[in-house]
């Protein structure tokens, strides 16, 4: 017959296995956590308006793409960035296969705006090149590269638009998601967005997020003002953001922009990322967009 009413003294072998046990049951939990990456996702936070220490490309600790090295920048908006993301012998090849054919960047105009009402907000140059159209086929190891770093399939994309920023020249702050209350309806929406560096630009030049972390919303922020989360461009990194919250709403913190360059010039291909497939009526939107965009 069991007593349960006294207590009985563990043995010393007990205790150790017991300790024993303890220790290997919390090494395995650790061990899975860092496995799934869930310590990963954990926030860092810092301005990117300085030189900053990246991982080279022999450092990753694995050779292929599947493991691309990343750090959070932010979660109000959510921006990541990817440090040596592309090669220098790769951002040349895409500048060289660009630069002859830039025209003067163009902008989708609200309903009731006109050349006039915006000019001055974007005043790069710049071209679309689809990867398909890259006979080297830098343009589709990048773009599949894209897939994998986002998760996000390649016929979710638009065609790359590669830009030119010369001194002076900038984007104000702006959305790349569309408000149909502005613009219209539209069939599909921009999901987030991916910005390459091609160049290293020695002064200015910087990608901001103004309302980083709900700040500046006060109704007196000035857009012609760099301020916010500040990105540096660096020749090969790149950022990634999404400009839809997860309920498919805009996320009115990712309004961001371009600052001014101040010394050199800036480089980016930029990667729109849609909602739903792009390829299926890429031809309308694009048909659609003509009547929008206006030049600058």
């Amino acid at each position: 017959m069991r007593s349960y009413g006294k207590e009985k003294k563990l043995r010393p072998p007990y205790v150790f296995m017991a300790c024993c046990f303890f220790f290997v049951i919390t090494g395995v939990s650790f061990f899975n956590l860092f496995s799934q990456g869930i310590f990963s996702e954990i926030p860092i936070r810092r301005t990117v308006n300085k030189k900053t220490e990246s991982l080279d490309h022999e450092e990753t600790g694995d050779s292929s793409d599947s493991n691309i090295p990343f750090q959070v920048l932010s979660w109000q908006p959510r921006t990541f960035y990817f440090p040596n993301f592309a090669t220098k012998q790769q951002c040349e090849a895409i500048i060289n296969m660009a630069k002859h054919n830039l025209k003067p960047s163009q902008l989708a105009a609200r309903i009731g705006e006109t050349a006039e009402t915006i000019q001055n907000h974007r005043t790069s140059t710049g071209v679309y090149i689809r990867a398909d159209d890259d006979k080297s086929g830098i343009l589709a190891a990048i773009e599949e590269k894209i897939a994998i770093a986002t998760r996000v399939p390649r016929d979710y994309y638009e065609p790359f638009n590669i830009l030119r920023y010369r001194l002076g020249q900038k984007y104000d702050p702006h959305h790349d998601a569309f408000n149909p209350a502005d613009y219209g309806p539209l069939r599909s929406q921009r999901l987030a967005s991916f910005l390459l560096y091609l160049s290293t630009v020695e002064e200015g030049g910087e990608t901001m997020f103004p309302f980083e972390s709900w700040r500046n919303m006060e109704g007196n922020y000035d857009y012609k003002k760099c301020v916010g989360l500040t990105i540096k461009p660096r020749q090969g990194d790149a950022i990634f953001f999404y400009n839809l919250l997860p309920n498919g709403t805009i996320d009115p913190i990712s309004l961001h922009g371009s600052c001014p360059v101040i010394k050199g010039e800036k480089w980016v291909a930029t990667k729109w990322i849609r909602d739903q497939s792009f390829e299926d009526y890429e031809d309308k939107i694009v048909k659609l967009q003509s009547h929008l965009l206006v030049k600058q």
